[in-house]
């Protein structure tokens, strides 16, 4: 028989009919990709643990300069507060409709002047009453008198017709005095502040009218802390004149002096308060003004050092000082007073004593450090406060 033949071929031996991947290439391509990668984040990572190169500091010729003496007065401010030597509110005294006024706000009046006038009908009424009972006492004790000279009454007729008109009399001076009240007059010269009410308004007793200020000498008060206070008093609590800077930053023509002390200090703001007075001739300073108190303060053969000189650690303010060795030492002041740009010093220094001026932040306790001198008074001089 005959061999049969299909449509399929077989292949033949040693021949690939197509291409088989190869597992272990597939697994080396990405490995190839990994290894550049690693190399260039280890090269960042030796290169970030390398430490910086070394800063050398450069340490140059630091200025010193000794303390300045100096005669300095210093002038401190503080907010002030203008009030009138008298300043009061006029009220109503009685109740009843406002007739007359007689003033004009912002008038300045005197003393007695006519101001308001309020008409109660029933004080008006009584005060008629009591006109009639005065005359009607008076002609009963007239008639009782000429009876009583002709020994045609008895005497004690008499004292009781006396008594009569006396009592008629106080009842008329009792009516008198109620209209008194309705009749609003100044009672000191002053000036007239608005007016609370207008003509025909029907007012209550104590009802506000208006007010009056007698600016002619004037109390300014003004805050002083507690510290200074203390200062002030240790001192002898002498005599304090000051001065008046207006609104306007002129001062004021007049000198006041302090005269008065609160007696409590305020537990808010650790002030008490001083009252100073001053004259006020032409009227110019009115009641409710501000302004600023100028208190001179001396200090004979002061101590200066410039700000810039010093620095301040937990409150406390301190200064380098170089020796004779040029090794910086740190040296703790205390400051009496502070001027624009300087201090004047209240202890730790000496006259003698050399300070850094520039270049604090480049030195520390202990360090040796070349100086040049400058002299005070030209340090001072170029700085924006000049010690007169």
């Amino acid at each position: 028989m005959g061999s049969v033949r299909t449509g399929r071929k077989e292949p033949r031996p040693g021949t690939r009919r197509g291409r088989v991947a190869d597992p272990s290439a597939s697994e080396k391509k990405p490995m190839s990709r990994l290894i550049p990668l690693i190399c260039c984040l280890a090269a960042l990572f030796l290169w970030a643990c390398k430490p910086p190169p070394e800063k050398h500091e450069e340490v140059g010729v630091f200025p010193v300069t000794t303390p300045l003496r100096k005669d300095v007065e210093l002038t401190r401010e503080y907010v002030a507060q203008v009030h009138a030597f008298q300043h009061i509110e006029v009220r109503a005294q009685e109740r009843g409709y406002l007739t007359e006024i007689y003033v004009d706000e912002g008038q300045r009046i005197e003393e007695g002047t006519k101001m308001f006038q309020i008409m109660p009908f029933l004080y008006q009424a009584e005060l008629r009453r009591a006109e009639a009972e005065v005359d009607m006492a008076s002609i009963e004790y007239k008639n009782t008198k000429l009876l009583a000279d002709k020994n045609i009454v008895s005497p004690a007729e008499l004292a009781i017709g006396k008594a009569k008109l006396k009592r008629a009399k106080a009842e008329l001076s009792l009516a008198q005095t109620h209209m008194r009240l309705t009749e609003i007059r100044a009672p000191f010269t002053g000036l007239m502040d608005r007016f609370a009410v207008r003509l025909g308004s029907l007012v209550e007793e104590g009802e506000l009218l208006t007010s009056l200020s007698d600016n002619r000498t004037l109390w300014i008060y003004f805050n002083v802390p507690e510290a200074e206070y203390l200062d002030y008093m240790m001192a002898g609590g002498e005599e304090m004149r000051v001065k008046f800077r207006m609104a306007n930053g002129k001062i004021f023509d007049q000198e006041g002096k302090v005269e008065a002390i609160e007696a409590d200090f305020d537990n808010t703001t650790g002030n008490i308060a001083f009252r100073a007075t001053f004259q006020n001739p032409t009227g110019l300073l009115r009641h409710g003004e501000t302004g600023n108190i100028l208190v001179a303060a001396e200090y004979p053969n002061a101590q200066l050092v410039p700000q810039k000189a010093t620095f301040e650690i937990l409150d406390r303010r301190y200064v380098f000082v170089v020796d004779d060795e040029g090794t910086v030492q740190t040296r703790p002041i205390t400051v009496a007073a502070e001027l624009p740009h300087a201090f004047i010093v209240g202890e730790g220094l000496e006259d003698t004593d050399r300070i850094l001026i520039d270049g604090l932040r480049k030195v520390r306790d202990g360090k040796h450090v070349d100086v040049e001198f400058e002299e005070p008074a030209e340090v001072f001089a170029n700085l924006k406060y000049h010690a007169e």
